[in-house]
């Protein structure tokens, strides 16, 4: 009797280290896994889908030469097509299922938002989401890791800098009006506030929305001569084609980085031409001539048969980088504690976005700088650095 009582409490300690040794979800001795409630089919799928690709190009090279501390980056992406009931399910999956060590490169405002209370309720921490609202940073902020500054800072910086450059005092917004776009709207309604600008007026489109006629139409009754911008990317296409026909050629038309793509420099016909983007980073074409873009532009072009990364393959890889050199930074014995801690160590210059990445306990935000472009003979120019 007293041998299977030993027998039993020598079982049940080694069952008790097995079980402590993976009690980190989503990580083994092998592996950790990485999880994504992207946007692959919907209105920002021009973002999520190169963003994917990138970062798990990333990956493959990070495995091929033995993985982080001997694990392998096992990186798994969802679609959710911008839709946010999808997204709950697909959120859902990746934690309770496929039982994720983290979430990453997840696309729009009100999806990650949602996803928050569960992932933060299982300590998962949510890295470079393709959004940067300011939910993203505010309290309980442990977990959140922004790819930079605000959506609201960015239009309230564009908002000054569009006033003193060209003149516009009559401020106005087109928006969708989720999170996202709400967000953007209430920085240009603040910013006009605080310089002693007139808000002129707004309009509200449903994602799926086409026809701007009556909506600019609108907008130019007001005299608005500065527009902040919160649409998908076809949708931004659309509207300033739109606004150039109908006469509204003097005023400012802005978007957030949600709306700074390559490809909308390279619309036939130049209809883009003078569409301004405040983003925390700089536009990649202009810039193949510095070796590494050049290198990086070479191997994701023949990789994967784009003509050109755009902007959400920029940031998939730029993501990807932080992520890593975070899971090397947090050490062998790999927890949700050690990674944060990682994450909060990184402080590096990323050639790819052009700019400084730094984390740090109380800024969890990658990037401090706006960057403000304007489109000009078919690329994006950079015009401010703040």
């Amino acid at each position: 009797m007293n041998i299977l009582k030993k027998l039993t409490a020598t079982l049940a300690i080694s069952a008790s280290m097995i079980a402590g040794a993976y009690a980190q979800q989503g990580v083994t001795d092998t592996e950790v896994v990485i999880g994504s409630s992207t946007d692959l089919s919907g209105i920002f799928a021009a973002f999520g889908a190169p963003a994917a690709k990138a970062a798990q190009m990333y990956f493959d090279d990070v495995n091929a030469n033995g993985g982080v501390h001997g694990r392998q980056i096992k990186f798994i992406v969802e679609d959710h097509g911008y839709s946010l009931p999808k997204s709950t399910q697909t959120i859902n999956k990746l934690v309770n299922r496929d039982k994720v060590f983290a979430t990453f490169l997840q696309v729009g405002t009100p999806m990650n938002v949602a996803g928050f209370k569960l992932t933060d309720s299982k300590g998962i921490p949510n890295v470079f989401p393709l959004t940067m609202a300011r939910q993203i940073l505010q309290d309980p902020l442990k977990y959140h890791f922004s790819p930079g500054v605000s959506y609201y800072e960015q239009i309230k910086q564009s908002v000054t800098y569009l006033n003193k450059t060209n003149g516009g005092t009559n401020v106005c917004a087109m928006y969708i009006p989720s999170d996202f776009g709400k967000e953007i709207k209430e920085g240009a309604f603040d910013q006009a506030a605080e310089l002693g600008l007139t808000f002129a007026g707004e309009t509200t489109h449903k994602p799926d929305d086409a026809d701007f006629v009556g909506a600019l139409s609108k907008l130019k009754d007001a005299n608005c001569d500065i527009v902040a911008m919160a649409l998908g990317v076809r949708q931004t296409i659309t509207a300033y084609a739109t606004a150039q026909k109908i006469g509204m050629t003097e005023a400012s038309f802005v978007s957030s980085a949600a709306g700074f793509h390559s490809v909308m420099a390279k619309v036939p016909g130049g209809v883009t031409e003078g569409l301004y983007a405040a983003a925390v980073w700089s536009d990649i074409l202009p810039r193949l001539s510095n070796p590494t873009v050049g290198a990086w532009f070479k191997a994701y072009t023949e990789a994967t048969g784009e003509k050109l990364p755009g902007t959400g393959a920029v940031l998939g890889r730029a993501g990807a980088e932080s992520l890593v050199r975070a899971l090397e930074a947090a050490g062998k014995d790999l927890t949700a504690d050690s990674f944060i801690a990682g994450m909060e160590s990184l402080n590096y210059m990323d050639e790819i976005l052009d700019t400084q990445v730094t984390y740090s306990k109380e800024d969890h935000a990658g990037v401090d700088e706006v960057v403000i472009s304007v489109i000009e003979a078919g690329n994006w120019k950079v015009v401010s650095r703040d």
